[in-house]
């Protein structure tokens, strides 16, 4: 007997990135790859859309998902993509009407009656971490049963005469063996359409590990995959990297977790595990600045890392404090040193235009970002994503200007400081690229 077939797609994107667009940047969505590899070993017909790489337009995708007639249509989705989203759903569904359409990812996770409610085209959306859920799902539709009994899911009570209310089941417990989840489906991905300045290449993607147990306020991640750090074997982990390099012949790829080092002896591991394997590879990963050594930079780089991402958000102390960020700059100055003397390239992350952030604030975090070392910098503004303590602190002290959702890409303010309005920071911003650079 054929299994369903089951199309997942990442939507077109009207949605202004700024810093992707002026880097050229196009990334695969790991995410779908990950449910593709999930529902295929169970022996499902899965496609993956990626319409924002494909260059496919709502009606283009919604006439592509009418010709493959999917039983069931996935549609991923962060907050400045909601809009796509759901217009993407709505004309899917009015071309392939019988197929169950669902959505995912963090914006639904954060507001699932409210995502089901602007969209009465969506059948049900899945909360949080989506692998076994999305699994349970299509078994539940394949079989004609219903969606009461699945975990993670957001759905549509059926009424006799009509669909009934919007129920939200209750939340699954997150996968506590990383290394069961199969790796990514990238051969169903259009691995020639992803770009980083502009130039066509292979990008190697890898999360090592989901969670992350410390409690900043305008991080979203913790909301979808828990607080609870959970990680990878490191076999696992450079297993992954070797098919990256004997596949796919990449000789770079970028550990994409939240906190890599949250585990020191996994992380050096996995380092010695590239080594041990005599992989010819470059990589690049992201952490916290308490969280790393000197001596585990300097393996890292005999294994051949070379650059390390570091959250700084701020050069004022109250600032960071304020962001229950955790970490002292005299910390920061510490790691950057470290990864100077392993001869690690660093890249620095801020963001301007927390709740209570005023003028001399953010002169801090300029001034502090020119001398403490780093080689790149970011700084992007403060935005609230639903979720996150700082959305509730935002609506909660009227900072928040902006109701579209489109406009939430971390580049242009949609709320103001106690202290700034939102042209302010938006000059601020661009004032500080142009003092560092």
């Amino acid at each position: 007997m054929l299994r369903l077939r089951v199309a997942l797609v990442n939507p077109p994107t009207t949605a202004n990135f700024e810093t992707q667009n002026a880097l050229g940047l196009k990334s695969p969505p790991l995410g779908l790859a990950y449910l593709a590899a999930t529902l295929e070993r169970e022996g499902y017909r899965v496609s993956i859309i990626d319409a924002t790489a494909l260059g496919l337009s709502h009606s283009q995708t919604a006439s592509k998902l009418k010709s493959m007639k999917p039983d069931v249509i996935g549609i991923t989705s962060i907050t400045p993509t909601i809009s796509d989203a759901i217009q993407t759903v709505i004309e899917s569904k009015a071309q392939v009407p019988g197929a169950v359409t669902v959505m995912g990812g963090c914006h639904i996770t954060a507001m699932p009656l409210e995502t089901m409610a602007a969209c009465p085209s969506l059948d049900c959306g899945v909360i949080g971490e989506g692998e076994t859920t999305l699994l349970e799902l299509v078994r539940a539709v394949e079989s004609g049963s219903g969606m009461e009994g699945i975990d993670g899911v957001v759905h549509r009570q059926e009424r006799a005469g009509g669909a009934g209310r919007i129920s939200v089941n209750r939340m699954r417990r997150l996968t506590p063996d990383l290394d069961s989840i199969p790796f990514p489906a990238r051969h169903l991905l259009p691995l020639d359409r992803y770009t980083v300045l502009n130039e066509r290449t292979v990008i190697g993607s890898i999360i090592t590990s989901r969670g992350c147990p410390y409690n900043c306020i305008f991080c979203s991640s913790a909301r979808f995959y828990g607080r609870v750090y959970r990680a990878r074997s490191p076999g696992n982990v450079v297993d992954e990297v070797e098919e990256l390099v004997q596949k796919y012949k990449l000789k770079f790829v970028e550990f994409i977790d939240d906190t890599m080092t949250v585990s020191r002896g996994r992380a050096e591991s996995i380092a010695r595990e590239i080594i041990r394997r005599r992989l010819d590879i470059s990589w690049g990963f992201g952490s916290r600045v308490d969280l790393v050594t000197e001596d585990m930079l300097r393996l890292f780089k005999r294994a051949g890392c070379i650059m390390f991402y570091m959250g700084i958000e701020s050069g004022s102390e109250r600032i960071i404090n304020a962001l229950r960020k955790g970490i002292s700059l005299d910390q920061v100055k510490s790691a950057i040193a470290c990864a100077k003397k392993a001869k690690i390239e660093t890249m620095g992350t801020f963001i301007i235009g927390s709740p209570w952030e005023a003028w001399d604030d953010v002169m801090r975090t300029i001034g502090f970002a020119k001398s403490c070392g780093i080689d790149y910098a970011q700084f992007t503004v403060m935005t609230p994503y639903p979720g996150t303590d700082a959305y509730e602190i935002a609506r909660g002290e009227g900072l928040l200007e902006e109701s579209d959702w489109a406009k939430f890409t971390t580049i242009r303010p949609v709320m103001h400081t106690r202290y700034l309005s939102r042209e302010q920071l938006a000059k601020l911003v661009s004032d500080a690229y142009r003092s560092f650079y």
